[in-house]
């Protein structure tokens, strides 16, 4: 039997976008001394924190050679839909003036229920009508925006209960508490991916859609899952990012699908479906994020941001596409 041969041209080729961030950070390291700090580390990880969890929801629809691309909105929808209930009392431009203070908990359990019908939508038009995932999410991304212009009558929301920011600015031991969220969540999805049967079925057809079907995997049912649980971890990350702003508008989350996808590419899901690691996702958000930071710290201006993470979103889905092409 043959050995695999080590190919390190092959490795560095794969992983060239991992490789240019991580000499970028050690630049910006050595001309910014403060890029180095516990304060840029924190804040660093607040922001992946939030992105991972976004990225897990995509993750499971690309591994199942789908895609939803109402992510973003999804996200927006649901830092609105909070902000409305968890204004303080006393705040002059209330949204709902007669409501009463609303249980954290209560109003999350909330913007999970409503975004994860969006998610069934998504799962059902997809499943039963066989509308490509593309198309059925760029439709959903539209509604969605529309019923948060609607809902939120395009005004800006702010005066924030303390309880509900402090779980954005809040630490434990000196560690962001969204760290932890973060943790438990990507350890419950690991969990999911690697040791129930809905896990063992989302590769399979993600492998192969036909061949599963075949063996007795109830497709329809198990992507309409997959769909509803990631527009749930949006409404989560959209709850949690209205946290970290402390307000919201209706351009809330706008283009994050976008980073999701290059982040999940970035750390090893392909867009071909079948692939996919909970920990090459963080690895993926972790990169990306520390691309953003170093861009700022460097002072590059905003525009000039926008076109290099648009470039590294093509260059991921095209090094994706390379190595599906080299394994046929």
């Amino acid at each position: 039997m043959k050995t695999k041969s080590f190919n390190g041209k092959a490795l560095i080729t794969e992983n060239i976008l991992i490789i240019i961030v991580l000499a970028m950070v050690i630049v910006v390291s050595i001309l910014k001394p403060n890029f180095l700090t516990m304060n840029n580390f924190s804040n660093i990880s607040v922001n992946t924190a939030i992105r991972f969890i976004i990225a897990l929801g995509i993750s499971g629809c690309l591994i199942t050679r789908g895609n939803d691309l109402s992510a973003g909105r999804t996200v927006g929808l649901a830092g609105c839909i909070a902000g409305t209930l968890l204004q303080k009392p006393d705040y002059g431009d209330r949204f709902f003036p007669n409501l009463p203070e609303l249980p954290i908990l209560l109003v999350l359990l909330i913007v999970i229920v409503v975004c994860s019908i969006f998610g069934l939508i998504n799962g059902c038009v997809i499943s039963f009508w066989q509308v490509p995932p593309f198309i059925a999410t760029l439709g959903m991304q539209t509604i969605v925006y529309g019923i948060c212009l609607v809902y939120t009558k395009s005004l800006p929301l702010g005066g924030y209960r303390r309880d509900y920011t402090a779980i954005a600015s809040g630490k434990f031991l000196g560690i962001p508490y969204l760290f932890f969220i973060a943790f438990f969540i990507g350890l419950f999805m690991w969990f999911l991916y690697n040791k129930t049967r809905h896990g063992k079925y989302m590769y399979a057809i993600g492998g192969n859609e036909s061949a599963a079907e075949v063996s007795g995997i109830n497709v329809a049912k198990t992507k309409i899952r997959i769909y509803m649980l990631a527009s749930s971890l949006f409404a989560i990350a959209g709850f949690l990012l209205g946290a970290k702003a402390g307000g919201a508008t209706t351009g809330l989350g706008l283009s994050y699908e976008l980073e999701a996808i290059a982040e999940c590419t970035i750390g090893g899901v392909s867009t071909n479906g079948g692939v996919g690691k909970v920990s090459g996702i963080l690895i993926g958000v972790l990169v990306f994020e520390l691309l953003k930071s170093s861009m700022q710290f460097l002072r590059i201006d905003t525009s000039w941001q926008y076109i290099v993470q648009g470039a590294v979103i093509i260059i991921a889905v095209a090094l994706d596409l390379r190595k599906y092409l080299a394994k046929k």
